[in-house]
């Protein structure tokens, strides 16, 4: 439990590091829930008009009782799809995972991947809020080499 602790205030301490950049004209720092597989907290910060850093604390509901600390770096391409209000860019990126499981299985501990998110956010115009929804293959490289492909949809408040 230390262990994850200790990550989780890295992960927030890092993200934070972030906060003096310049900021997307929609908002600076996020924080909300992101619902699917996983489930939890999720952050975010804009560190230019187009690119962010997210990050999310979250459970599994596949069976293993694991906790999952995500990170991704994000690009967002705004004109791909024009809406009258508020902007709904298209994003993709690249990250890391780390997946902790309280299982009788020693060797299934400790599962480090690489995240590949894909998704829709949208941005309202006159509110700090995102709606997102996004696809993410995962290519598990530790202890052993699997796929899997989460699915969530989520809402983050911005400070600005």
């Amino acid at each position: 439990m230390r262990i994850i602790l200790k990550s989780i205030s890295l992960a927030i301490i890092l993200l934070l590091n972030f906060c003096d950049h310049a900021l997307a004209k929609q908002g600076g720092f996020g924080i909300g829930v992101i619902l699917g597989e996983p489930t939890g907290i999720s952050l975010k910060n804009w560190i230019s008009y187009s690119k962010a850093i997210d990050v999310a604390f979250a459970w599994s509901f596949e069976g293993n009782n694991s906790v999952t600390i995500h990170a991704d770096y994000l690009h967002h391409n705004f004109k791909l799809i024009k809406v009258d209000k508020g902007s709904l860019p298209f994003y993709y990126g690249i990250g890391g995972k780390i997946t902790f499981n309280e299982n009788n299985n020693k060797d299934d501990d400790t599962i480090l991947g690489v995240r590949v998110p894909v998704g829709l956010a949208y941005l309202f115009e006159n509110i700090s809020l995102d709606l997102f929804v996004e696809i993410v293959p995962i290519l598990e490289l530790v202890p052993k080499t699997d796929f899997r492909l989460n699915a969530a949809v989520g809402i983050r408040f911005f400070f600005k």
